[in-house]
């Protein structure tokens, strides 16, 4: 297979398990490798940690337990940005609360349902592939970027909005922290703000693969094609604030703070908790729910003119 193909590592200690996913996968544009255990697939990972795009992982397992695994690539460097999606019987509450706490990204449950891996596999792969290209855009122009200090910006596409997350997180101390939780907010205003795609038409949408033509359509739609998302930029000496306004609706916004158990087995619908708890040092919703502020603490008494005497 080609190396531009994502990799995954598929762990579980029962080989029967791991012949049924990769049969199911074998036919996908992925490179598979599997892990017999916990402490086999930890060995892997920290070997080589930016080679895995996707860890499908065993709850259940001897040596080092499925928990134990998603503890260590949380707390890794460079590991706790890849995608886990952790396969379990145990779908108790109690249980998918302490696997999405811990960093789970996504879960399944045995039996595997072929289609539903597929959908989910693809999402994962589809947010790694996407912070993959956030780091190395990051690391473009970076030093250019930091010296702004206000903007004042407006687009209408996905495109624009993925080129405007590079440049926003470009000017901030650590674009690589706050890239993916910047496309995520500027996607959002898109998608559901502006376009006006609720959550469950977006599930439908990707379970029947039809979400990319809705997108097309909608922009080309005299309904939604005037309207903008505006964005603001002000950096000072200690933070740099950023407000995302879209014309939408807006939203129930306070559900998604949390990375909710209800919703652990959709395959969207982490990304505002995920960009609260990795990009941003706080997130504020206001009114409708059309209108966001982020706060990046900066510690800078140089920045924007204000340099001591």
């Amino acid at each position: 297979m080609s190396d531009l193909l994502p990799r995954v590592l598929i762990v579980d200690d029962e080989p029967f398990n791991v012949e049924i996913l990769m049969e199911y996968l074998e036919d996908g544009d992925f490179e598979l490798e599997s892990a017999k255990d916990g402490q086999e697939a930890w060995e892997k990972l920290e070997a080589n940690p930016d080679f895995y795009d996707v860890v499908i992982l065993d709850r259940m397992m001897p040596r080092m337990n499925g928990m134990q695994v998603l503890e260590k690539i949380k707390a890794h460097a460079v590991l706790k940005s890849v995608p886990v999606i952790l396969q379990t019987a145990m779908a108790a509450k109690k249980d998918v609360l302490e696997g999405i706490k811990a960093g789970a990204h996504y879960y399944l449950t045995k039996p595997f349902d072929e289609e539903l891996l597929l959908t989910v596999l693809d999402t994962a792969i589809s947010d790694r592939m996407r912070y993959r290209r956030a780091q190395i855009e990051s690391d473009v122009n970076a030093r250019t970027f930091g010296l702004m200090c206000e903007g004042r910006f407006f687009f209408k596409t996905l495109d624009a909005a993925r080129d405007l997350a590079t440049v926003l997180s470009n000017a901030c101390p650590d674009p690589k922290r706050v890239s993916l939780g910047m496309a995520e907010l500027l996607v959002n205003a898109v998608e559901h703000g502006n376009l006006g795609i609720s959550y469950d038409e977006k599930s439908e949408l990707r379970a029947n693969q039809g979400w990319d033509k809705e997108i097309e359509r909608r922009l080309c739609d005299p309904v939604y094609v005037d309207k903008q998302v505006e964005v603001t930029y002000q950096r000072t000496s200690d933070a740099i604030q950023i407000t995302i306004v879209d014309q939408g609706a807006g939203f129930d916004w306070k559900k998604y703070l949390e990375i909710d158990p209800e919703r652990a087995f959709d395959t969207h619908g982490r990304g505002i908790a995920m960009s609260r708890i990795i990009s941003f040092d706080s997130m504020e919703y206001k009114g409708k729910g059309n209108e966001v502020q982020v706060k990046i603490l900066v510690d800078d008494p140089a920045c924007c003119g204000q340099q001591g005497g």
